[in-house]
């Protein structure tokens, strides 16, 4: 159920996937889909946790491998390959993003995944601050949380305009701040020297 599901969001969209049809996918009845799961919704996180654990292992995988800036400027441009190959997987998923922003029972679910996949990446940040020394103007959990929403973002703006964010940009920028921050550039205090 759970593949079928993640087949059909991918392909046609949260909204427009029907629990009718992941179950004819899956060769079940709707509800068989139904004792399994409360919600299409419900369904939704099923995938998005199946994909998150793989994300996870990825991610401790290249950190462990290539350390932390290695690791994560390696995991930067893995997913910018990806592109192309999964956007139908990042177009559902920003439509999902926008439809738990208003249902905070939701909301908090998925910042929960959202925020669990982040971890590696928050450990690989604190151990760069610690072994460096560098004075970071927010805590490593902000700069980091900041950094993939930049990747994100870049993401959304590839879909829209492939002509000015290519596959190479997010891996390039996060390469510029990492540089910047090994510099010591980007440590002053979040507001000075900014206006």
């Amino acid at each position: 159920m759970i593949a079928a599901a993640d087949d059909l969001f991918t392909a046609r969209g949260f909204h427009a996937t029907s629990v009718d049809e992941i179950a004819l996918e899956a060769g079940y009845t709707k509800g068989a889909v139904y004792s399994n799961f409360e919600s299409k919704e419900d369904l939704f996180f099923a995938v998005y946790e199946r994909r998150a654990k793989r994300v996870l292992a990825e991610y401790e995988r290249a950190i462990r491998e290539a350390g932390p800036i290695g690791g994560s400027e390696r995991l930067v441009a893995q997913a910018a390959q990806r592109r192309g190959r999964d956007d139908g997987w990042l177009a559902v998923f920003f439509e999902f993003w926008a439809h738990v922003v208003r249902r905070p029972e939701l909301r908090e679910r998925f910042a929960n995944i959202h925020a669990r996949v982040q971890e590696p990446l928050v450990g690989a940040m604190e151990r760069i601050v610690e072994e460096r020394g560098i004075s970071l103007p927010v805590e490593a959990r902000q700069y980091t949380v900041a950094v993939y929403a930049m990747s994100v973002g870049l993401s959304l703006e590839r879909l829209t305009q492939p002509e000015v964010v290519d596959v190479t940009l997010a891996p390039q920028m996060t390469r510029l701040m990492f540089e910047n921050l090994a510099r010591g550039e980007g440590t002053a205090q979040v507001g000075k020297g900014s206006r």
